[in-house]
C-alpha cells in the first residue's frame, strides 16, 4: 500500500520540479530585465518629478515584472495584457475612489472585483492589475489627489517603460522570445489578432 502512495509524490515532486527548474541565463536576463525596467521608472520619477517620486513605484510593478521578465512565454505577460490590464484596473479602481470616497474596505472590494471582471470582458486579464486597482483606493494622499491621472502617470508610464526594457532585453537573448506575436502592435488589423482563452 505504502509504495502506491509513495510512487504518486515521487513523481509529482519530480513533475513540479522540472516544471518550476529554470536554465541559469534565464535567471540573468531576469535579473537585468526587471533591474533596467523597475530602475529606469525610479530614474524617469526622480529626476521628472522630485516632489511625487514615490507614487511612480507602486507595488503592481513588481508583480508585472516577475511576469514580463520571469515567465515571457506566459499569455498574461503579453503587451496586450500588460497594457490593457493595467489601464482597465486603473480606470476601475480610480472610479470605485470616487464612488466611494468613505468606505475603503467596500471600495477596495468592489474596485479588486471590478478590475478582475473587466479585464476578463477586454482579455486583458493581468493578475499585477488588481494590485494597481486597489493602490487607487488605498494608496497614499498623493495617488488619491491624482485622480485620474493616475490612470496615465504612474500607470501608463510605468507600464509602457516596463514593456520597453522587456522588448529590448529579452532582445538580446536568444533563447527567448517576447512578445510571442511579433506583430503584436499592429491590434487595428484582424490578423494579427490572436485571441487568448483563460
Amino acid at each position: 500500500m505504502r509504495k502506491h502512495i509513495r510512487r504518486p509524490i515521487r513523481l509529482a515532486r519530480y513533475v513540479v520540479y522540472k516544471e518550476t527548474l529554470i536554465d541559469f541565463k534565464d535567471h540573468m536576463w531576469t535579473f537585468i530585465g526587471s533591474f533596467l525596467g523597475i530602475g529606469l521608472i525610479g530614474l524617469f520619477a526622480s529626476h521628472n518629478f522630485l516632489e511625487m517620486d514615490a507614487v511612480f513605484l507602486i507595488g503592481s510593478f513588481g508583480a508585472s515584472s516577475v511576469l514580463i521578465y520571469g515567465l515571457v512565454n506566459s499569455p498574461l505577460a503579453q503587451p496586450r495584457n500588460l497594457i490593457g490590464g493595467h489601464l482597465v484596473s486603473a480606470f476601475t479602481g480610480v472610479t470605485i475612489q470616487y464612488i466611494l470616497p468613505g468606505e475603503l474596505w467596500l471600495a477596495s472590494a468592489m474596485a479588486v472585483s471590478l478590475s478582475i471582471v473587466f479585464m476578463q470582458i477586454t482579455k486583458t486579464l493581468h493578475p499585477p492589475g488588481g494590485a494597481t486597482a486597489l493602490i487607487a483606493n488605498i494608496g497614499s494622499e498623493k495617488i488619491k489627489s491624482l485622480g485620474y491621472l493616475y490612470v496615465l502617470s504612474p500607470v501608463l508610464t510605468g507600464a509602457l517603460i516596463l514593456l520597453f526594457a522587456a522588448i529590448v532585453v529579452n532582445r538580446f537573448a536568444a533563447h527567448r522570445s517576447y512578445p510571442k506575436n511579433p506583430y503584436w502592435y499592429k491590434f487595428w488589423k484582424k490578423r494579427y489578432r490572436r485571441r487568448v482563452d483563460y
